[in-house]
């Protein structure tokens, strides 16, 4: 994270791990012993507080904070089933929701806080396994790399301190393992 008039760097701040938990919809297309389809899913992320900390001489020690709120993704997925078994890749893109973007000086305990709701957006790739343990009922874990655009956040006019200040966010990439149950609906897959 950098601002604009200052010209320092948060990026000795944290991005910390958050549960997410959600629910998906998709179609799968078996020719032989390869599958074609797409999948959309949407989640919930529970308080995921990404900080960066900087001392500012004359200033004090300014910390930024901000949160996503939810992940959705749509993702064609390809793959060659072994029995039972599916191994896929998938590629797509996703959105993150975000709100509460806050700039606290932690010297003075002055904080200005912006509820700016909006939406990221930005491509996805991943890689999973999915096991057909029953008629009708599959487990899969996978992988997901989700690239996203940078986000900015400019400091009102009467806060406190650093007032016009603009703030951007970059490297906002995430990385989410899923373990999840479907129901399959048509029950010929993987076989």
């Amino acid at each position: 994270m950098t601002d604009t008039i200052l010209g320092v760097n948060f990026n000795n701040g944290n991005s910390d791990g958050v549960f997410i938990g959600g629910g998906q919809l998709g179609f799968n297309w078996q020719v032989s012993n390869f599958v074609l389809g797409f999948e959309a899913d949407i989640d919930g992320a529970a308080n995921n507080n990404n900080t960066g900390t900087v001392f500012i001489p004359a200033v004090g020690t300014i910390q930024m904070t901000s949160n996503n709120r939810w992940i959705t993704t749509l993702a064609a997925r390809f793959g060659v089933t072994n029995g039972y078994w599916l191994f896929y890749g998938k590629a797509g893109g996703g959105w993150v929701g975000n709100d509460d973007f806050t700039v606290t000086n932690l010297t003075t305990g002055a904080s200005t806080t912006v509820s700016n709701d909006n939406t990221n957006s930005g491509w996805l790739v991943g890689a999973g396994i999915e096991w057909a343990f029953a008629p009708n009922w599959s487990a899969k874990v996978e992988y997901n790399y989700l690239g996203l655009d940078n986000r900015t956040f400019t400091v009102p006019a009467g806060s406190p301190f650093l007032p016009g200040d603009t703030f951007t966010q970059s490297n906002r990439n995430i990385q989410m393992v899923k373990v999840g149950i479907n129901y399959l609906f048509n029950w010929s897959s993987y076989r």
